[in-house]
């Protein structure tokens, strides 16, 4: 029996906003592993299946496992919310299939199920403050050291990009966010917009639109499951919406002219 890998992408939590793909993938598996939250997200899904839940500092332990079901014969599934491929499991799977000498032609079927990100998600609840170029920046330094993630906020901020920040605090973790907004200040002004969006598309969703100057007094919605958009030069606020604008008026008129009446 050859056995199969699959990473999938789950999205936001909510089974509207899985792709078809990501249902079909684990229809088609007998064995589910994953960080148990992700887990619970599709539990009706899952029944009848073997299923292994793991903590969420065991990312080295949940990969290995899925790749030794899979070559065991298995038919794995490897569940993340969002997407696998950003800030997920697909790389560190990559990683040790590489140092194993892995060929993906002639050895383990592994297949990399996209699914909707937070950045995707935040940002269609806020808005569209994602119409032009963005950068993407975790908060989380326990793999990455501060130093290079301050290096990488000072960049977007120097480029006039919009910014999108994974992970902006924890327990543990609470000045990280703080220095960024210190940081940002010294290129944006305070009025800059901000949106804070805590759980989208699930049962515990909190919304957040404000600037840069007030974001700290929503510090009790910061968390693992927060994603906060941090807005350019252009961005603007309109009746509880965060827009960026792509640039079309700057060579059309995107007022609709008055028909002329008979």
């Amino acid at each position: 029996m050859t056995g199969k890998l699959f990473i999938v992408g789950v999205g936001p939590g909510h089974h509207d906003h899985m792709t078809f793909r990501a249902k079909q993938a684990i229809e088609e598996s007998n064995t589910i592993v994953g960080y148990e939250t992700y887990v619970n997200l599709v539990a009706d899904l899952i029944e009848g299946k073997e299923v292994h839940r793991y903590a969420m500092t065991q990312e080295v332990e949940r990969a290995h496992q899925c790749i030794d079901l899979a070559k065991s014969g298995k038919i794995v599934s490897l569940v993340s919310s969002g997407d696998p491929g950003i800030y997920g499991m697909a790389g560190l799977i990559y990683e040790i299939l590489a140092e194993e000498g892995w060929d993906r032609k002639i050895g383990l079927q592994v297949e990399i199920v996209p699914g909707v990100s937070s950045l995707n998600s935040c940002a269609a609840l806020v808005g569209s403050p994602l119409m032009t170029d963005f950068a993407v920046v975790s908060m989380s330094d326990l793999l990455v050291p501060w130093e290079i993630i301050t290096k990488r906020v000072e960049a977007a901020a120097q480029g006039d990009f919009v910014i999108v920040i994974y992970n902006p605090a924890s327990k543990k973790r609470i000045h990280q966010l703080q220095d960024t907004r210190k940081l940002l200040l010294k290129y944006r002004s305070p009025n800059t917009p901000v949106a804070i969006v805590k759980g989208a598309f699930r049962e515990s969703e909190e919304i957040v639109l404000t600037d840069l100057e007030n974001m700290e007094k929503h510090n009790d919605k910061l968390g693992m499951i927060t994603t906060v958009i941090i807005g350019n030069s252009s961005t603007f606020m309109y009746k509880d919406l965060m827009i960026n604008p792509r640039g079309y008026t700057s060579k059309y008129n995107i007022v609709e002219p008055q028909q002329t009446r008979k």
